[in-house]
């Protein structure tokens, strides 16, 4: 308890002293300058081909497969970037788990990456090498956009989400600790520069794609101090962005709204803390189809890495059965956010095509295709 005190007293009363008059008048000078910058800006260079390196970390399981559909489409739409592939398996650094310092090399060179899924050892092993990569490269926000696909049919039609989750805070700082046996203590941690971050992402984001309004997630009914401080830095960034409609909504409220009918969230970017968008951006993915159809971004201000979010699939690795779709759509938005939209969009067209047309569908759609005979039809509608 007394560690928990600790923690909460300053933040306590942080929330009620007063700031001098010319402190509160720089900060808000402050926010509105970085305001108008584009945050987690792409500025990787391109070589002596002009083309963008591009690291790409294969993945296990069914990543080399899924990889090799992508580099594919990728030459037969003559998208102007080299891959760079990276090798990220564990080792330990002063006693923690850490990625090959190449690796880290590559990704801060290039500032930017495409990576297959990983596996995580469940209770025991090495930690999630997908939280080390975050870490390592401070990837702030998590951008999940869920959008229905033609030809493949759900229980919703027209779904059309865009999720942004907290991604280096809350109950995945990994501050716990055993207090006595059998009593474990967890604690999430929010902070106003990280809250702020991700918050102001989100309203850019939400101008860069159209959308009007931008809702945050919270259960700030209970945790009033850490999801209050996420809820009260979102009310001071929204006035930074006037034309953009800024609310918010309890996360029970939410899941139950978007599983009875998921289209009213259709103009807004939904923005949350960290372990909120874990499960509500997978719901979501469940309301398309699943994993296997959602792509995923990790974003950070000097570097992003793409990624798909689905397992790694032992058990049909090898044998060509892999869908692809999942880590194409991933590299559309990374090909978006290396201001290369024109390409993104062909191939997304071509992609959508040949869902929608349901010729040539691997099995997890209800098809029998192969990953090769999926990747030749993308191909030769582009």
């Amino acid at each position: 308890m007394f560690a928990l005190r600790t923690l909460a007293a300053p933040a306590q009363r942080q929330c009620v002293r007063a700031a001098p008059r010319a402190t509160v008048s720089f900060a808000r000078q402050a926010q509105r300058q970085y305001s108008q910058e584009r945050v987690a800006k792409f500025n990787g260079k391109k070589d002596a081909d002009g083309k963008f390196p591009v690291s790409l970390i294969e993945g296990d399981g069914i990543g080399p497969e899924i990889a090799v559909a992508v580099k594919d489409i990728f030459a037969a739409a003559k998208t102007p970037i080299t891959w760079e592939p990276i090798n990220v398996d564990p080792i330990l650094k002063d006693g923690k788990t850490a990625i090959p310092d190449a690796a880290i090399e590559s990704i801060k060179r290039n500032k930017i990456a495409l990576k297959g899924p990983l596996a995580t050892p469940i209770g025991k092993g090495h930690v999630s090498l997908n939280l080390t990569l975050r870490r390592t490269f401070n990837l702030f926000a998590n951008l999940r956009p869920c959008r229905s696909v033609a030809g493949f049919k759900t229980p919703y039609d027209n779904v059309d989400t865009v999720l942004i989750r907290e991604n280096t805070e809350g109950e995945y700082s990994g501050i716990e600790h055993v207090v006595v046996d059998g009593v474990v203590q967890s604690i999430k941690l929010i902070t106003r520069d990280a809250s702020e971050r991700v918050l102001r992402f989100a309203f850019q984001h939400a101008k860069s794609i159209g959308r009007t309004k931008v809702r945050v997630v919270h259960k700030a009914t209970i945790m009033k101090m850490s999801d209050g401080l996420f809820l009260s830095c979102a009310e001071q960034i929204a006035k930074e962005f006037p034309e953009i409609e800024f609310d918010a909504e309890l996360l029970d409220n939410t899941c139950l709204k978007m599983t009875t009918d998921p289209l009213p969230y259709n103009d807004k970017v939904l923005v949350m803390p960290n372990l909120y968008g874990d499960i509500l951006s997978d719901m979501c993915a469940g309301l398309i189809g699943g994993l296997g159809l959602t792509p995923s971004g990790n974003i950070g201000d000097e570097c992003s890495i793409f990624e798909a979010v689905h397992g790694s699939a032992p058990d049909i690795a090898g044998k060509g059965l892999a869908n692809p779709t999942a880590l194409l759509l991933s590299s559309m938005m990374m090909l978006r956010h290396m201001d290369l939209g024109q390409y993104a969009d062909r191939i997304e067209k071509a992609a959508f095509a040949t869902l929608a047309e349901g010729k040539a569908l691997t099995g997890d759609l209800g098809g029998k295709a192969s990953t090769q005979q999926f990747t030749e039809a993308i191909i030769n509608k582009l």
